[in-house]
């Protein structure tokens, strides 16, 4: 009667062992590994398109300030897309760029340089469509000067 009452009952074990749950670690790590740098690489290939998108329409707006008055400089009271308080007011709606421009009666440059996250990198664009890049930083991207806009770590326009 008492054997009974001390007899152990056997129950079914659930849960995972040690080694399983280093296995799914050890994955899960190297899955980290492989995702984190080309998510990384994305995300600064995002904010390069802000310095493209202002330069672009910054152009159109210079080429039509052009089209009206004959020159790309401050015509009287109207005031070139290149002025600086116009490059003043656009930078500071910006958030990884800093827009300057030079212009002449014929002429003109904007430039985009890269501050935050895409410290390193200068855009810029003239009166010819000559598109133009850098890149000083960040290490994974090769250092150098493009006549094209580099958006992309394969250095490709």
């Amino acid at each position: 009667m008492y054997a009974n009452s001390f007899q152990r009952t056997s129950r079914a074990q659930s849960g995972f062992t040690l080694i399983e749950v280093m296995i799914v670690v050890a994955i899960v790590a190297i899955l980290a590994a492989i995702a984190l740098p080309s998510y990384s690489d994305y995300v600064l290939r995002g904010k390069l398109v802000e310095a493209t998108n202002i330069l672009s329409a910054t152009r159109a707006n210079m080429e039509q300030y052009y089209q009206d008055n004959r020159t790309y400089q401050t015509a009287g009271t109207i005031i070139s897309p290149c002025d600086k308080t116009s490059m003043t007011t656009l930078s500071g709606s910006l958030k990884n760029f800093s827009i300057a421009c030079v212009s002449t009666a014929t002429s003109y440059t904007i430039t985009a340089t890269g501050t935050n996250a895409a410290s390193g990198f200068t855009f810029s664009i003239d009166d010819a469509n000559v598109q133009a890049s850098s890149v000083a930083a960040p290490a994974p991207w090769p250092a150098a000067s493009y006549t094209c806009w580099v958006t992309k770590r394969g250095m490709t326009c």
